[in-house]
């Protein structure tokens, strides 16, 4: 086993281990990947103020997102096909959250389902809904959230339609795999993977098979999504979804100002300030520097501003925090680890960003994670 030092050290693992096509599938952005690249490139030009002679005992790491205590300000991003990373990843991932003390959120297409997550935590995990055409089955998903005790709903708004993602047209992506001449030679290649999914029975879009009439396999699931993400989402679906769930709601796809203080007008406890990993609309700007203006925006309004995209350090999250994110999400930093080693890997993820976190801290004069702003960031470089 290699030495694992950092999240790169991760990705190059679960590269090794996780079948191309659904590797590929995290690990890339739409068209030409512009923004995908410029969610982590604009964290790096953004520089630290190193101070000297401070106190550093007593550090602590620990706030809130939206009242939820957590042991840094980082949870686990809603990633589609997160079980298709490594077996029953979904249920891996949200107990290595549950223990580390840091929200996981469930997708709404992920492998595993809102039941599966509820049966293996105790902790209340957040679900994301993506928003349909077909509204009962939208009315039925939110209320099996609420039955699994979910402690928030994150509604996506930036999905109605679908970015183009080469990647994953040219690997004919899917779920399981399709039985290709390609695919079989690249899966020969994966042993690892293809015992723990021979080991497990969930293979599939957990939410939404034997949930919805008539999807009970892979083709009629695949013709189904095409038709029913919902090109008229609108503010008012957003009111009617808050409405039917009636707990804490979290806005996420937010890269606009005008956008930011719709979402303040909705009455959300927090919206999050993503461009959905770079993977809708290519030529969008970095989340990272996009965050700022809406942080500014929305002052005083009552809701919380969370950011995502580009996050693969401690450092990166505490520029989010100085810039004003009250919460951070990880998606591919997580997808990383659970690729390369599970439920341990995982851990180690968050392990590590959490130590980068706070070393950074204290190198730039800070002991708790509630007193850092701006102030620690190199002026002109943000």
């Amino acid at each position: 086993m290699p030495v694992i030092t950092c999240i790169e050290d991760l990705r190059v693992l679960a590269q090794k281990r996780v079948p191309r096509m659904f590797y590929d599938y995290a690990d890339s952005g739409s068209w030409t990947e512009g923004t995908y690249r410029a969610n982590e490139a604009d964290f790096q030009s953004i520089k630290l103020r190193q101070r000297v002679a401070v106190n550093m005992e007593g550090r602590s790491t620990a706030t809130t997102m939206i009242g939820r205590e957590v042991a840094m300000p980082v949870a686990i991003a809603p990633t589609g096909l997160t079980g298709m990373q490594h077996a029953d990843g979904e249920i891996l991932a949200a107990r290595a959250a549950e223990k580390f003390g840091i929200p996981f959120t469930l997708s709404t297409m992920s492998i595993c389902s809102i039941e599966d997550i509820a049966a293996h935590t105790k902790a209340p995990f957040w679900f994301q809904l993506y928003v349909m055409r077909d509204r009962d089955f939208i009315e039925r998903l939110i209320d099996r959230a609420k039955a699994a005790k979910c402690g928030a709903l994150v509604l996506t708004l930036d999905l109605q339609i679908l970015g183009q993602r080469h990647k994953d047209i040219k690997n004919g992506l899917s779920a399981p795999p399709k039985p290709t001449l390609a695919n079989l030679i690249n899966l020969a290649t994966k042993p690892r993977w293809c015992l723990g999914m021979l080991g497990t029975k969930r293979r599939q879009f957990g939410n939404i098979v034997g949930h919805v009439k008539g999807i009970e396999n892979m083709g009629s699931l695949s013709e189904w999504t095409a038709k029913q993400f919902d090109p008229q989402l609108s503010w008012a679906d957003v009111e009617w979804i808050k409405k039917r769930w009636g707990g804490k709601l979290i806005i996420k796809g937010i890269i606009d100002v005008e956008d930011a203080k719709l979402a303040a007008d909705s009455g959300a406890d927090a919206l999050i300030v993503s461009n959905h990993g770079g993977r809708q609309l290519d030529g969008a700007e970095s989340s990272i520097r996009a965050l700022p203006a809406i942080v500014d925006a929305v002052a005083g309004r009552g809701i919380e501003v969370h950011m995502d995209g580009g996050i693969r350090s401690g450092q990166d999250v505490l520029k989010a925090y100085a810039l004003g994110a009250r919460g951070t999400y990880i998606g591919r930093s997580m997808l990383y680890g659970l690729g390369a080693m599970g439920e341990a890997g995982v851990t180690k993820a968050l392990e590590i960003i959490h130590k980068e976190l706070d070393i950074t801290m204290a190198f730039c004069g800070r002991t708790k994670i509630t007193d850092v702003d701006k102030t620690i960031l190199l002026p002109g470089t943000y």
